[in-house]
């Protein structure tokens, strides 16, 4: 049977340093962070071949895709390739590369190239235009980043809390899992609307209630992967930030389950007098923190007195 080839071939310069920019294309678990559509990326695994890694990405603001690419980082040929480990239909290949050249010490041009095959005759239009529309999105998310790294350096707030639940995994696991019973069991949620239609990708609109009394409106979107990992992305975000991100954590012990929160918030610098009447960066840094930590570890600690009154633990409500 005969075959086709098509090329997508994207590039932009970026003031930023050679550095700089190569860690933050191969710091795929940071991505999300970002980029507005990127949900969750994570190595699977890692062999000789290179790394085996699955992205989950928006469609939309209801669904997600996701795909495992096949990444082979050469830092000292400054490029990065990858192979798709299975093709989209109609195409029966991709994979490309990253291409980076340093223009200056500040300066860095950035190559993004997928090569696509498909059988001859296949309609490859709406899949190029979609590559092509993507990397575009790319290579924009990955010039602002890295221009604005020290600025996000002050911006971005990220921490993770742990706690020890005497309990089975799967029942810490569950508690959380179950957005949809949270009205019921979080005192600061006070209504949420949850849809499933992919087993283990949850979209939700949730009303939380602050400190203040004022109800904030989120929509999230959660990658759930049974029993080890919930990661969310907030794809509509309250007035103060520019992003939000996180996950709880799952690591069975032979003691129990230690279960961790963690979050990552970049602040929006025009909207600093809406965090709990912060005027620099650091006050606004320490309110996040504290509102932040505060409501994960509430939330940690019930599913704790979850999970071991489901042991047989007596509950400790001190």
């Amino acid at each position: 049977m005969s075959s086709t080839q098509q090329h997508v071939d994207r590039g932009v310069v970026i003031d930023a340093d050679l550095g700089t920019v190569f860690d933050l294309v191969a710091d795929v678990a940071g991505w999300p962070q970002f980029h507005r559509s990127a949900v969750h990326a994570e190595v699977v695994h890692t062999n000789e071949k290179g790394e085996l890694v699955q992205y989950w990405e928006l469609a939309g603001d209801s669904a997600v895709r996701t795909w495992k690419t096949v990444r082979r980082t050469d830092r000292p040929g400054r490029r990065i390739t990858f192979t798709h480990w299975e093709a989209e239909t109609p195409a029966t290949e991709i994979r490309g590369e990253w291409v980076f050249a340093e223009l200056g010490p500040e300066r860095t041009q950035v190559e993004l190239h997928h090569h696509v095959g498909a059988p001859a005759g296949a309609d490859l239009g709406p899949l190029l235009d979609r590559i092509g529309r993507d990397s575009e999105d790319h290579l924009a998310t990955l010039r602002d980043t890295a221009e604005r790294r020290a600025e996000l350096d002050e911006l971005v707030v990220s921490f993770t809390d742990p706690l020890f639940i005497a309990g089975s995994v799967e029942d810490a696991y569950d508690y959380l899992y179950r957005a949809d019973l949270w009205p019921e069991r979080i005192p600061h949620v006070v209504g949420l609307s949850m849809t499933e239609d992919v087993p283990n990708v949850q979209f939700f609109d949730m009303d939380t209630k602050g400190p203040d009394g004022s109800t904030h409106t989120v929509r999230s979107v959660r990658i759930c992967l049974p029993s080890r990992l919930i990661v969310y992305k907030q794809i509509s975000l309250p007035a103060m930030l520019d992003a939000h991100t996180g996950h709880w954590r799952f690591t069975e012990t032979r003691e129990g389950v230690v279960a961790e929160a963690r979050h990552t918030s970049t602040i929006k610098r025009s909207a600093l007098s809406q965090l709990g009447g912060a005027t620099t960066i650091d006050e606004a840094r320490r309110y996040l923190r504290r509102l932040l930590s505060g409501n994960s570890m509430s939330n940690l600690r019930l599913a704790k007195a979850f999970a071991e009154e489901r042991a047989g633990f007596p509950t400790d409500n001190s």
